[in-house]
């Protein structure tokens, strides 16, 4: 058998990187999209925000800007060349001034009574700073300095104060603390002690212990002795903190020598005890979710709108882009090719907020039930059925679904929480998982806290709903729903 060169015709789909890219925006999430972003405003000097305030921009178009939908495309520089002549207002010149009680953003621009004005006063500096808490280390390290003891004291409990936990914990043993320090120190394990109990003393009550019963006992050792119960609770939590938490109130009965009414002033008294002082000054992280997608009831029907503030407004630099017309030999072909990476950018966008829009109306078209009566009127919904409504891939509804978030009259909900498995009924249809974990809830909310419903009790009773539940279907979306077991939530 001889070689031969063959030609063959073929066909087979490649992704464009404009496709890519689309792709890859469609599953961010708002704040990565925002970030995306500002990489691509940083490489390409054609892509700009529409409020960075330069009155050489060229605007998106209105299809992006707040209260209505996206979809128009962008200006050619051909079509920017022939609006020279416009007036150099900046409002004027985009149309886009937002009004706010008869007045455009250029009005509040001007010196007096200037909404974004800044303040040239030396005092004007002072009121933007915002006070820090201080820490757990600064709180007990400002403590020690008004302490009356002695220098050697002072360095050991500043020592102890560095090895405590974000909790208020000392984890490290005393021994173990010890051997760490160096030999010429020449600290002894007693002296580790008695810094111990020194810093046991501070404020927060509770700091400095090393297991959860002695933060609880320090706390109730605080109380006056004329506080009831106290001494009943301080032998709960030194000795029988385990029974507690097991709710084995038979067996404390029995260890206390006490009735039903004692034991439960004992435990609401521990109850109102703090397990982990040192969370108030614990640094806190707070994020803020922006809702793609805002619905409201408009004549009748809920509508499902674009929220303004998660679309950003992006434009092409009219400055370049008529560089550009002006010049199109080879020298600017690094200009070119940018210019249409920004138009792909802004298009892509726009698309994305497109496919969001479609999905979530189609979402809200079917869980209206929900959106009027609340979780128990969720109805089943898969990815399937909506791809099949919008003509779209499962692959792209899952983007779409994924870290994109809706405000609701109810709150503000993930996408992908209104998609959820159905459960038969015994009439045939079938029962949302959400709608179930609802009704859990409101079964164990309204229950006899002295005898409260077993897995089993919870599936027979939505079993004469003619919901058929296992036991073990009712027992995972009980541990997903954070609710304890039937033995933890008894109380007395």
């Amino acid at each position: 058998m001889k070689n031969a060169l063959q030609l063959r015709l073929s066909q087979h789909l490649t992704l464009t990187p404009q496709l890519q890219q689309s792709i890859r925006l469609l599953q961010l999430s708002t704040l990565d999209l925002n970030q995306e972003l500002e990489r691509f405003l940083q490489e390409n000097p054609l892509l700009e925000r529409e409020d960075d305030g330069d009155p050489g921009l060229e605007p998106l178009p209105a299809g992006m800007q707040a209260g209505e939908q996206p979809g128009a495309t962008v200006a050619e520089p051909e079509a920017e060349a022939r609006n020279d002549d416009r007036p150099t207002d900046q409002s004027a010149e985009h149309g886009d001034g937002f009004e706010f009680d008869g007045q455009t953003d250029s009005n509040w621009s001007s010196d007096e009574g200037s909404f974004g004005a800044r303040d040239t006063d030396e005092d004007s500096e002072y009121s933007q700073q915002v006070a820090s808490s201080p820490t757990l280390r600064e709180h007990l390290l400002g403590q020690l300095s008004l302490t009356p003891l002695p220098e050697r004291d002072k360095v050991i409990i500043e020592l102890l104060i560095e090895a405590l936990d974000e909790d208020g914990y000392l984890s490290q043993d005393l021994s173990e603390i010890a051997t760490i320090l160096p030999e010429e120190a020449m600290i002894e394990i007693e002296e580790l002690e008695i810094a111990l109990k020194h810093l046991q003393h501070f404020d927060p009550l509770g700091v400095g212990a090393r297991t959860l019963g002695e933060c609880l006992g320090l706390q109730l050792q605080a109380m006056p002795p004329t506080v009831p119960c106290r001494t009943e609770a301080l032998i709960v939590v030194q000795d029988h903190l385990a029974a507690l938490a097991a709710r084995d109130f038979t067996r404390l009965r029995r260890t206390l020598r006490c009735d039903e009414d004692r034991l439960r002033g004992v435990q609401e008294l521990i109850g109102k005890l703090n397990p982990r002082p040192g969370t108030p000054f614990a640094t806190i992280d707070t994020r803020y979710v922006i809702p793609d997608v805002v619905v409201k009831k408009t004549k009748g029907a809920w509508v499902s709108s674009l929220n303004p503030d998660a679309m950003p407004k992006l434009r092409i630099n009219r400055m370049y882009a008529e560089i550009l017309r002006r010049n199109r030999d080879a020298s600017h072909s690094q200009l070119a090719s940018q210019l249409q990476e920004a138009k792909w950018l802004i298009k892509n966008v726009q698309q994305r907020f497109e496919t969001i829009q479609r999905v979530s109306q189609a979402i809200v078209d079917r869980q209206r039930q929900f959106f009027e009566h609340g979780e128990v009127a969720m109805r089943p919904l898969v990815l399937r059925e909506i791809a099949e409504v919008l003509d779209l891939h499962e692959s792209t509804v899952s983007r779409v679904t994924t870290q994109k978030f809706m405000l609701t009259p109810r709150g503000i909900f993930e996408l992908k929480y209104f998609f959820g498995s159905h459960v038969s009924t015994e009439s045939g249809g079938s029962c949302s998982a959400t709608a179930i974990r609802a009704l859990i809830r409101q079964l164990v909310g309204s229950e006899d806290t002295r005898k409260p419903l077993s897995d089993s009790q919870i599936a027979d009773i939505l079993g004469q709903q003619g919901i058929v539940v296992a036991r073990r279907t009712i027992a995972k979306y009980r541990e997903s729903l954070q609710i304890l077991p039937v033995n933890l939530r008894k109380t007395i």
